[in-house]
Order: structure tokens, then C-alpha cells, then sequence
């Protein structure tokens, strides 16, 4: 058949490998595909910069040139913005699109799938959350007759390789990220990966896809990582937990706000015995729980341009055999759900609260009246002798587990025990998941 003409926008590292494969594995793709590959333009800024193992005759500045003679375009430059318009012009005129871009699927997921449908062709995403693993496709074709009610996932390895080492070096949250920016798991700004704003966008899209409603990354609660301290994680091993950030996503039936879905980001508690809880480095877990299929684990390679130009690659090759095969574009009314986006305050979930307390007759006392009078439970209580300080008060650490409960009633909760005042500080408060 005629070859079809791929147009590749951005040269990064990722694109760079997806570019030397289309072309090294030239024959095996037509095999699979059923015709060939052609890669008829790469948009840069500077054409004029030698690219290895790239022919300088394709790159080129006219992204609107480029787009406009490509049967398939892939998005690989990044950002909001030439990317959305980029990308909807290509819809537009009827090529399928495979991105990577996670920041604008989770600020445009619905009008960019929508853009796809209305067109009859693909939108592919496979390598915008956690890199190499298949997710994507599993939750939008293989359980699409399913019923899926939980994603909790580590999709985001810099965090996972900071949280790591902290758990099994020792390392306090300084030193762990210096070591992953050595590595280059980080970046030299890694605002968006310990904050969790990269996990937040792979949430939204996973939570848009699982549950069939559009969910924006500010419909996402997040919290980062960079208040770990390496104490906490020493008192989460000595409970028998470890302590990873996750992206939750989930339908919650019933609660204070009614019915609705609930897509979270923040650093949790997981036992050990739990799956995610045995990934480490840089790796990352999806943990699926569906209606019929029960619990499913996907787990890989979540970073990396190797990784992410197999994702890349797995999509281009999906779309090109549907090219061939003259099938249906993208998937019919990919939005017909309508649920309202829960806030924090009304997810049930438990706390692990650490206290320094003075050591004196009446302490534990005060705090269970605390809990009385906010309607919340100690589920359990562990006491140890601390420090004595300056003025020569004896002090203790007071390890606090609660029953399930909102969030909201557990915060109000938190909130008394600050001002308590047997109560010197409130060390640590972090929410248990997987139990």
C-alpha cells in the first residue's frame, strides 16, 4: 500500500528515539501495519541544528505545513499551547494524533476527545501516563464492559525514587533528591514532580477515561512530597507501612456531598504487604479495581525517553493499521457520565497522626476528648519516651491511628489537637491507603 506520512512535532529525547525507530525498524513496522511508515516532516525550533541520526531535509519550522500533508501527526513538543491548536487543526482535517502530552489532556481532555469523535479518527495517549505501561488502552478497551470503581496508582517515578531511598538509605528528603537529580530522574526545577502536579495531570486523565466524565487537572486535589521528613518515614516502617504518592481516583457512592467521583494526589501510607508498596526506584504501579475483573496491577518502566517512545511507538503503530483497515475513529460518546467532582473534604479515609506531647499524667485523656468531641476514633495509640528539653520537660511521642472517617471530621480533628495545650507539635499527619 501507499506509505502513510507521519509528521513529528518536537525533536526532544523522546522524539529523537521515536524518529530513529521509525526509520531502523522500517520493515518490521510495514509487516505489522500493513503498510509503510514515511516520515515526512519534524517540526523544531531551529531547523538549522544537526540532530544525530535525523535527516536534516525533514526538519523543519512550518508546523501548519507539516500537519497539513500527514495522514498521522505526534505530538511530542509539550506544553498547552501551540500544542492544542496544533493538534486540533490536525483533527480537523481528519489525521489521527498520538501525544504524550499530559499537561494539555488534562486541561482539554473532553474538547480534544470530542474534536477526535466528531472527525472519525484517533486521539492516542498511551505515553502521557506512566511511560512504557499499558494503561491506557487496558482501561479503555479491555474494561470497557467492565465496571471500574478504584484507580490508585504510583505514577510518578522521581517521587517513587525520592521516597524510595528515603525508606531503604535512610536519606532525608534533601539528599534523596539530590541523588535523583544526579541521576537525571529530576528535573533542575522539580516543582511539578515533588509538588504533584505531574501526578495530578495523569490523574485527571485516568479518572476522564476510567469513569467516562471529563475531569480537568483542577478538579484534582493535590499534595506534594516536600514535607516528607526522614522521621516520618522511620515511624511509617516502624508501624509496618511505607510511604508512597499516590493518584487516586474513585466513584464514591455516598457521602456528606452526595454521589461522585473523587481524584486526589498526595503522599499516603501503604502497608507493606500491599502490591504498589514493593515498588521501588523509579518504577511505576497502576492498581486497578474493577467490577467483574477484581484487582488488576500494571507495573513498569514509568520515565525515561526509551520507555515513553515505546508507548509512542505501540499508539502509532494503532492507528496506522486502523488507517489501513478504514475503521472507526475514535471512541463513541467518550463523555455521557455526569458526576460531580467531590471535594477532599468529603472522601472517607484514615489519618496517622505523630504528636509531641508533654509526658505527664491526663495527656492521653485530653487527646481521646478531642476525638470524642469531633465524633472521630482512635483505632490505635503507641506511646514512647522522647526527649527532654530545655527548660527540662520530659516529652513523648504519641503515634495516633483513627478509625475511617471524612476528611473534613479528621482535619476539624488535627486542628484541635494544635491548640491542645499538652499538645507541643503536631509532627505529622498523613492518610492511610490500600486498607
Amino acid at each position: 500500500m501507499q506509505a502513510l506520512k507521519v509528521a513529528m512535532l518536537g525533536c526532544g529525547v523522546v522524539g529523537t528515539e521515536v524518529a530513529a525507530r521509525i526509520q531502523d525498524r522500517a520493515e518490521g513496522l510495514a509487516e505489522r501495519i500493513g503498510a509503510p511508515l514515511e516520515l515526512s516532516a519534524i517540526v523544531v525550533r531551529d531547523a538549522s541544528k544537526a540532530r544525530a541520526g535525523i535527516d536534516e531535509k525533514l526538519l523543519t519550522t512550518d508546523a501548519e505545513a507539516a500537519i497539513a500533508g500527514a495522514d498521522i501527526v505526534v505530538e511530542l513538543m509539550g506544553g498547552i499551547e501551540p500544542a492544542r491548536s496544533l493538534i486540533t487543526a490536525a483533527l480537523r482535517q481528519g489525521s489521527s494524533v498520538v501525544t504524550a502530552n499530559k499537561a494539555l489532556l488534562a486541561a482539554s481532555y473532553g474538547e480534544l476527545m470530542s474534536a477526535a469523535d466528531a472527525a472519525g479518527v484517533r486521539l492516542e495517549h498511551e505515553a502521557a501516563v506512566a511511560g512504557a505501561i499499558p494503561i491506557i488502552r487496558p482501561v479503555g478497551d479491555s474494561l470497557a464492559g467492565d465496571r471500574i470503581e478504584r484507580i490508585m496508582g504510583i505514577v510518578n517515578g522521581t517521587t517513587n525514587y525520592i521516597l524510595d531511598q528515603m525508606d531503604s538509605e535512610g536519606w532525608d528528603f534533601d539528599q534523596a533528591l539530590t541523588a535523583a537529580q544526579g541521576l537525571g530522574y529530576a528535573e533542575a526545577d522539580p516543582t511539578a514532580d515533588i509538588g504533584g502536579h505531574d501526578a495530578a495531570a495523569k490523574a485527571a486523565i485516568l479518572s476522564s477515561l476510567a469513569f467516562h466524565a471529563p475531569v480537568s487537572i483542577d478538579d484534582v486535589h493535590v499534595e506534594g512530597i516536600e514535607g516528607v521528613t526522614a522521621e516520618m518515614v522511620e515511624t511509617a516502617r516502624d508501624q509496618g507501612f511505607v510511604i508512597k504518592l499516590l493518584a487516586v481516583c474513585e466513584r464514591v457512592a455516598s457521602s456528606p456531598a452526595g454521589a461522585g467521583l473523587s481524584a486526589r494526589v498526595y503522599p499516603a501510607l501503604l502497608d507493606r504487604g500491599h502490591a504498589l508498596a514493593s515498588v521501588r526506584g523509579a518504577f511505576n504501579a497502576v492498581f486497578i479495581e474493577a467490577e467483574a475483573a477484581g484487582e488488576l496491577m500494571f507495573y513498569g518502566q514509568g520515565a525515561g525517553g526509551a520507555p515513553t517512545a515505546s508507548a509512542v511507538l505501540g499508539d502509532l503503530v494503532s492507528v496506522a493499521r486502523r488507517k489501513v483497515l478504514g475503521g472507526r475513529g475514535q471512541y463513541e460518546r467518550p463523555f455521557h457520565e455526569d458526576y460531580p467532582i467531590l471535594p477532599i473534604s468529603a472522601i472517607t479515609t484514615r489519618y496517622h497522626i505523630t504528636l509531641d506531647v508533654v509526658d505527664r499524667p491526663g495527656v492521653l485523656a485530653a487527646v481521646s476528648e478531642v476525638f470524642a468531641d469531633e465524633g472521630a476514633s482512635i483505632e490505635l495509640m503507641r506511646q514512647t519516651i522522647g526527649d527532654i528539653d530545655d527548660n527540662g520537660v520530659q516529652h513523648a511521642k504519641l503515634v495516633l491511628a483513627t478509625h475511617s472517617n471524612t476528611d473534613s471530621t479528621l482535619q476539624k480533628t488535627v486542628d484541635r489537637l494544635v491548640d491542645l495545650p499538652v499538645v507541643h507539635t503536631v509532627k505529622s499527619v498523613i492518610r492511610v491507603e490500600g486498607q
